[in-house]
């Protein structure tokens, strides 16, 4: 690897550690063994470094969550497939997890405006990757108006559900409970 490679490791090291705003250009050398004149050459600023690392981890989780995956049995856009979804998502919800992370890169955004672009574009991405787990398409073939639209009510579904599981692990919904609230809303919407 590169000093580039280096210092991209390094900072997803230090992002899952320490956060983005406790996260020092210094830390991030000495995780990646460069020196600090390489963070600007290659990525501009320490920010702009730690927004391509947060990214890069979101899409490793997607990866490992994606309908490539084989981890999910149930049918593609049923009630079963919803569940084991979050079944599967909220699992990951520990410490030190990229969903808090994900709190505080959101709760950022109006002062990084450096690097707002790249995570809103990773933020419509993540709906991408939430409806391809959950209907069982690939990520390719979704139609971004569906991303519009499904892809954000999904993304919202996942803010909430995050910004839940780091206030209260102890209240906050189980997949169960979230695969019974939409059971619910289904039979409503249909009932009208």
């Amino acid at each position: 690897m590169g000093h580039r490679e280096d210092l991209l490791e390094g900072a997803k090291r230090c992002l899952l550690e320490k956060g983005f705003v406790r996260t020092t250009a210094r830390d991030i050398v000495k995780e990646s063994g460069t020196n600090l004149a390489s963070i600007g050459y290659h990525y501009g600023s320490k920010d702009a470094l730690l927004a391509q690392a947060y990214v890069a981890l979101v899409e490793r989780m997607g990866d490992e969550f994606g309908p490539e995956s084989g981890e999910f049995t149930s049918p593609p856009g049923s009630l079963e497939r919803f569940g084991e979804v979050w079944s599967s998502i909220i699992a990951t919800m520990g410490p030190g997890s990229i969903w808090r992370l994900s709190m505080e890169v959101l709760s950022l955004g109006d002062r990084m405006p450096e690097v707002r672009d790249r995570l809103a574009q990773a933020q419509g991405e993540a709906g991408r990757g939430l409806i391809g787990m959950l209907m069982g398409t690939a990520e390719e073939d979704i139609p971004d108006a569906e991303v519009e639209t499904l892809g954000k009510l999904y993304s919202t579904l996942m803010t909430g559900v995050i910004a839940q599981w780091i206030f209260d692990p102890k209240s906050a919904p189980t997949a169960d409970e979230l695969t019974e609230g939409l059971r619910r809303l289904i039979a409503a919407a249909g009932a009208r």
